[in-house]
């Protein structure tokens, strides 16, 4: 007799007794932290109106929401270190906190003594920053924006939280720090609430969200990567709610004064009813966030070469940055920039803009170029300055937006700021709020050349958004610094990858395109085999190893022909003199007074700088050309 399959109620393993037991406890737990009914006002306005929260144990959450929303604020309040106005806050009894805010303050002699100035133990301090990549016995003196924010968090995990608060930290992380991170999060016990702007590592590490929106939390008990498709649909129930609240007021008002001119009496409860409906609106059509008003003007058009960049090395003391760069950039490309901090990435763009001379190598910038440059140590803004002398620096109520004058005030708020600020110095605002300043000072002036050296750093989603959607539309060339891998998956056409050991390699496309092509680059160390250094030169050779046995012998190369050697001889020495040419001819017709006192010298100097301008563009199309040819035929 055939033996029947087993049912699937036999197939069930029972968990052990003390499974269920630790479980169930587990379930049973309340949670770390709650919030219930949590109002603060922050000046005229409530900040916070009837807030509902909880930290689950060993849950992962992210806390969102625009800058200015309160994120940091109402961090402090679910760690008590700011008291609410009214509500509740219960936290399960012997709880431990841990907090590394947006701007982390390191004291103490050594980075061990900082590590261990809390509750952690000397040697788990030493342990953490070990991990984090930091000497313990380094002086918390002259400390870049990296390591601040490495001892930070090396300090907050060695103090062994229940509930770990992080506002902002792959702020000046490079990308290899922010996985090690991710990695370091993913295996802790505790529980993690975080503010970041930056996709991926959300994406990557949180199980849950709160939103910080119109002064209430609301959560979403699923991973960031699922928040855009639900925050949409919300944002759309609640634009179709006040629609049809719109509607029934308009509808109501309608009858209630007919009914007035008709009877010539009031219906108090009515009239109660209507003006309820109507402070309901003012109050919903108050909490709609502003929109940020982003534009750029990418200027004339440049010559389609940007940069020739020919052999290019550069070092500080025995240590190489990056050596033999062959690369490039033609007009409209979108040029990332990666790898870890240190690795000299800031360098290499002001290589590249000569800003500073090459040990070996050439740099030579195409021609009509209007280049803008986004610095990241945000230099041109001093603390003491307003956010006025920030924007008019020659004095004055106005600023030259993209070609037409603007009030200082009309346009900071396209920037979100309000006319209040206006005077305030810049070092009360927020790292949000100055670098929306440096972005309305770079994107006021027409910029065929962009250059963006970490610029999301500190940024709320909803600017980045705003911003990448700006870039995508730019139609001039893009060069873009960051740490952010969805930002450089979205915009880059090409990247660049700096590993810190002098090795360069670019390959097409974004981020996730580096990374399959050319996987270990930047964390595998140097071969110890192959008897030298391993070369990258622009091209995507850098994805071999030095240590590939027996290389294969080179091919015999073939080279130009004597008649395009020589063309492209003269076509360089025309790149060279025709944006002087261009130059001079463009300074003599500056004159306004030459068409009135010479027109055909006038007529002459305009015919002669459309020609040189015509000229330029065929030499460099022709070079472009002969430069591939000669490539192709050097294999």
């Amino acid at each position: 007799m055939p033996v029947s399959a087993p049912s699937a109620t036999l197939r069930v393993v029972p968990l052990p007794a003390w499974r269920w037991r630790i479980e169930s406890q587990m379930a049973a737990r309340p949670p770390l932290v709650a919030l219930k009914d949590v109002r603060l006002q922050d000046g005229p306005r409530p900040l916070f109106d009837g807030v509902d929260m909880a930290m689950e144990p060993r849950s992962r959450a992210a806390l969102v929401g625009r800058n200015g929303a309160g994120k940091s604020t109402l961090m402090k309040v679910v760690m008590g270190l700011v008291e609410p106005d009214s509500g509740d806050r219960s936290v399960q009894a012997g709880t431990r906190f841990a907090y590394v805010p947006q701007e982390p303050v390191i004291t103490g002699e050594t980075l061990l003594d900082y590590a261990a100035s809390g509750e952690a133990e000397a040697w788990t301090a030493e342990a953490w920053l070990t991990t984090f990549g930091l000497d313990p016995a380094k002086s918390t003196q002259g400390l870049s924006g990296g390591e601040t924010r490495r001892a930070a968090l090396a300090k907050a995990f060695a103090e062994e939280p229940d509930l770990l608060l992080l506002d902002e930290p792959t702020n000046h992380l490079d990308i290899l720090a922010i996985e090690l991170l991710e990695n370091e999060l993913l295996q802790a016990r505790f529980a993690l609430l975080v503010v970041s702007h930056d996709r991926a590592f959300l994406n990557r590490v949180t199980d849950t969200v709160h939103w910080l929106e119109g002064r209430r939390v609301r959560t979403l008990n699923k991973g960031f990567d699922a928040f855009d498709d639900w925050s949409a649909k919300v944002m759309e129930e609640e634009a179709e709610s006040l629609r049809r609240l719109t509607k029934k007021i308009e509808a109501e008002t309608y009858t209630f004064y007919r009914s007035i001119t008709a009877q010539r009496t009031r219906n108090e409860g009515r009239a109660r009813a209507l003006m309820a409906m109507r402070a309901d609106r003012a109050e919903r059509v108050k909490d709609l966030p502003r929109e940020l008003n982003l534009g750029v003007d990418s200027g004339a058009v440049s010559g389609k070469l940007v940069a020739d960049v020919k052999g290019v090395s550069k070092g500080y003391g025995d240590r190489t940055l990056f050596r033999n760069l062959t690369t490039r950039i033609l007009r409209g490309d979108r040029l990332g920039i990666v790898g870890p901090n240190g690795a000299g990435k800031t360098t290499l763009v002001k290589v590249l803009l000569g800003e500073l001379a090459p040990d070996e190598g050439t740099v030579r910038m195409g021609a009509n170029l209007e280049p803008v440059y986004l610095d990241q140590s945000r230099e041109g803004l001093k603390s003491d300055m307003t956010l006025w002398d920030a924007l008019t620096p020659g004095g004055g109520d106005s600023i030259l937006v993209r070609g037409r004058s603007m009030h200082v005030a009309a346009y900071a708020k396209d920037f979100l700021f309000q006319e209040a600020q206006l005077k305030q110095p810049i070092s009360t605002l927020s790292g949000g709020e100055r670098n929306r300043l440096l972005l309305a000072r770079a994107l006021a002036k027409p910029a065929n050349l962009l250059i963006l050296d970490e610029p999301t750093n500190d940024l709320d989603m909803d600017t980045l958004d705003k911003l990448e959607e700006l870039l995508e539309g730019y139609d001039g060339t893009l060069i873009l610094v960051s740490h952010d891998r969805d930002f450089i998956d979205h915009l880059a056409t090409s990247t660049l990858a700096l590993n810190g050991r002098g090795d360069i390699v670019e390959t097409p496309g974004g981020w996730t395109d580096f990374l399959r092509q050319n996987p270990g680059f930047l964390a595998a160390p140097p071969s110890p085999r192959g008897g030298g250094s391993s070369r990258s030169d622009g091209a995507g050779a850098a994805g071999r190893s030095s240590a590939d046995p027996s290389p294969a012998p080179p091919r015999k190369t073939a080279k130009l022909s004597y008649k395009d050697a020589r063309r492209l001889e003269e076509l360089e020495k025309l790149l060279e003199t025709l944006p002087a040419t261009i130059a001079r001819h463009d300074a003599t017709l500056a004159d306004p007074d030459l068409y009135a006192r010479d027109p055909k010298a006038f007529d002459v100097a305009m015919k002669a700088a459309e020609k040189a301008r015509t000229d330029l563009e065929s030499a460099e199309m022709e070079w472009l050309e002969l430069e591939e040819k000669k490539a192709a035929l050097a294999g």
